[in-house]
């Protein structure tokens, strides 16, 4: 019987890219960039009221040039206006990070955006319980090394 091989973790976006790469291309994009790296493509000010939906591609019509595509952005109710008025701007940022005009009109939806939620500030533990949790940490040489134990032991202790 042979030796088994080295096991190795693949990250998950590996495993799962196909996944999302579906799902993003039933949206009409051809990649999950322009959803992942809107506040590049947009700007922070954009960005922070808006996400993009999806690419709305028209059908092509035989004998004639490919209409532009329409990129459909959620829009917080009040920026849609400062949004809508800075369209032109965000078509040519759009366009030029896809490298052609793909996109040639905004259509704007108002909706509650989905973000995050943002993670609480986890709060250090108190030197009374990491001065207790030290004092049974007294075989390990390294004081940086049982200064971390100790903050870690009282942390997992308060939790």
């Amino acid at each position: 019987m042979s030796k088994p091989g080295p096991i190795s973790a693949k990250p998950l976006s590996v495993l799962l890219g196909g996944v999302f790469s579906d799902a993003y291309a039933k949206q009409g994009f051809a990649s999950r960039e322009l959803v992942t790296r809107w506040a590049e493509i947009a700007g922070s000010e954009i960005a922070e009221h808006s996400q993009p939906l999806k690419i709305q591609w028209p059908r092509p019509v035989e004998g004639q040039p490919q209409e532009p595509a329409t990129l459909v952005l959620r829009v917080d109710g009040p920026m849609a206006l400062e949004i809508q008025h800075a369209s032109d701007a965000i078509l040519q940022r759009v366009n030029r990070f896809l490298g052609w005009n793909a996109v040639g009109r905004l259509a704007l939806r108002q909706a509650p955006l989905s973000r995050p939620k943002p993670r609480k500030a986890v709060k250090a533990p108190d030197a009374a319980s990491v001065a207790k949790v030290a004092a049974t940490l007294t075989s390990v040489e390294d004081d940086d090394l049982r200064a971390a134990l100790a903050r870690l032991g009282a942390s997992i202790k308060r939790n």
